[in-house]
């Protein structure tokens, strides 16, 4: 989707239509009061106080029709420029304004405002000509939002909308906001049963459903599978360790804000780990290395826990408690460029085994004006930052820069991909490292006979699982790969009393080949267990009746399919069976 604030004339087109909606709604609300409209990249909003009046959904198309008719009306958009003192008198009876203005300095700034008709509004631009341009429009939805953002502040009601030349891109936009819809995750997860939430268990911590755990399970198995074939050894090591390992990795200093608090117990304080690059520093530490042992690559699907913001948790995108596939490779420095082009080489296979198209390589440095959020000199960050750089030239890989993105230890590459609710997420990281070793004194020996530091690469090929799931979910829209799926075949008798037996046998055929099967044997019509088949996303619905009883065979649907086929028990079982193991 279009990004409206990156366009300069879509975004002074939305600009102007949150004038149009507050100018509405103060002819439906005389007594509305209004803080700030802003442009965003999904189109405006307007944050509006209406004291103890509320605006419900099914208001919008009121609003709607109001802004139309004024649009009809196209009185002339004009700007004046006014002294701090003329702004404080014009808008002297609302509060919000009044806020607004005593924080700028007119020596600094210039104070503007602009009426279109019989509404003034403070604003500093820019706007179209009239009214009149404003006629592709549409209220979204409506929710609520604290003054400045401050939860001690009263709670406003925020209008979102968007606004686009013609009728026929608002359309096009309005299709995809349902497509989105469609694809939220959060919606498919509760549909299908994969995970859900409960405020009595707590906020951002999900709870995976038996589909889902399986959903976890099978990517677990392909992950690990994959890594061992490329030489990583994993391990497992505790969701929690003592403070002091923290500090020595520099994470109490430079990340304690996202960590849960610290446990005093006994003589020591304990926090749940946030990643898990310390204990396996402490792994490698634990014994002697000769240049030959490198690379070592250590391997975990591990447990992890950061304290996210209430407003920042996000169904399984962005969650408290979450499980990484996470790794890290002590190597020579020799051996850099070769095995980050491995990590490379491993993220394009996972991502052409699902299927994925859509992402960006983001190599994320240091903000160099903030360099107090990072620790190490500035001859490592500017090594490491250069390696990285070379190193992505060097495979070809299409990447962009962003300064402040790098993780407090080093510079890193994201691949970044966009949620179907708009998110900006990274899936998989990939991070150089000079300063752990450093800070845990790890070392090898080298060819003569000395020891000296290694460098360390982290990476997450799935990263989060928990966010993989989510936009696989969002991709596939719920209807995941057969060799994904939790219930991989349908069973579905035409009548129980004469093809039940036949049914429960391929069930039992089915199972015994290894294939996730259920049978739907319930007292209820034939047409409304294939619906429901269909809903619930299964891959393959069979539906036996007397014919396939007499013949031994099998009739089956696949998933989004109105045409039905016919195989023997044997085929059927030997084509699902290719497409798990090949994960078509």
């Amino acid at each position: 989707m279009i990004n409206i604030k990156e366009n300069e004339k879509l975004s002074k087109m939305n600009h102007s239509c949150a004038h149009l909606l507050a100018q509405a709604v103060k002819h439906l609300y005389p007594h509305a009061m209004f803080w700030v409209g802003p442009v965003i990249e999904e189109g405006f909003y307007y944050d509006i106080d209406l004291g103890t009046d509320v605006i419900k959904e099914e208001d919008l198309e009121k609003i709607e029709r109001e802004m139309k008719k004024i649009s009809k009306d196209g009185k002339r958009i004009v700007r004046h420029e006014l002294t701090k003192e003329d702004a404080l008198e014009m808008f002297q009876h609302d509060p919000y304004k009044i806020d607004l203005i005593e924080r700028m300095d007119e020596n600094d700034t210039v104070i503007s405002c602009y009426t279109q008709g019989d509404f003034t509004d403070l604003c500093r631009g820019p706007h179209v000509d009239t009214v009149k341009e404003l006629k592709y429009f549409k209220l979204l939805k409506v929710s609520g939002a604290y003054w400045k953002g401050d939860a001690k502040n009263k709670m406003l009601q925020r209008i979102y909308g968007i606004c686009f030349e013609t009728e026929e891109d608002l359309q096009k936009h309005l299709e995809a906001l349902e497509d989105a819809k469609e694809r939220d995750h959060r919606k498919i997860g509760k549909d299908l049963g994969i995970f859900m939430f409960d405020e009595l268990v707590g906020k951002g911590l999900p709870m995976w459903l038996p589909n889902g755990f399986i959903v976890r399970r099978a990517l677990v198995d392909y992950i690990t599978d994959k890594e061992v074939n490329l030489g990583y050894k994993h391990v497992m090591t505790p969701s929690l360790g003592n403070v002091d390992l923290y500090k020595t990795s520099g994470h109490w200093d430079h990340y304690k804000e996202d960590m849960f608090p610290s446990m005093d117990l006994d003589d020591e304080s304990y926090v749940l780990r946030p990643m898990n690059c310390p204990h396996h520093m402490v792994m490698f530490r634990s014994e002697l290395h000769s240049y030959r042992d490198l690379p070592i690559r250590i391997a975990e699907i591990a447990n992890d826990f950061r304290y996210e913001a209430s407003g920042a948790v996000c169904g399984i995108e962005r969650t408290r408690a979450f499980t990484q596939n996470d790794s890290h490779i002590f190597c020579r420095p020799d051996q850099i460029k070769s095995e980050f082009k491995g990590v490379i080489d491993l993220i394009l296979d996972v991502y052409k085994d699902f299927g994925f198209k859509d992402y960006r390589f983001r190599l994320s440095l240091r903000d160099k004006n903030n360099a107090e959020k990072y620790f190490g000199n500035d001859e490592l960050w500017e090594k490491s930052e250069q390696e990285l750089r070379e190193v992505l030239k060097e495979t070809g890989a299409d990447f962009y820069e962003a300064e402040g993105e790098a993780a407090f230890y080093g510079p890193k590459l994201d691949v970044q991909v966009k949620s179907a609710i708009g998110h900006d997420v990274t899936l998989s990281t990939i991070q150089l490292d000079y300063q752990l070793p450093e800070r845990f004194e790890l070392n090898y020996i080298n060819e003569s006979g000395e020891k000296v530091r290694p460098v360390v690469i982290h990476r997450a090929i799935l990263g989060s699982l928990d966010r993989f799931i989510a936009f696989l979910l969002e991709e596939t829209k719920g209807s995941l790969p057969t060799w994904l799926a939790p219930i991989q075949v349908n069973v579905i008798p035409v009548n129980n009393k004469y093809h039940l037996e036949y049914s429960k046998e391929i069930m039992s055929s089915l199972k015994n080949a290894g294939i996730r099967v259920e049978l739907d044997d319930r007292d209820e019509k034939l047409g409304y267990k294939m619906r429901e088949s269909q809903t619930k996303k299964i891959p393959y619905t069979l539906v036996l009746g007397q014919k396939e009883v007499d013949n031994g065979e099998i009739s089956y649907r696949l998933h989004g399919s109105e045409e039905t086929s016919i195989l023997s028990k044997e085929e059927f079982i030997a084509m699902v069976k290719e497409k798990i193991e090949k994960k078509k």
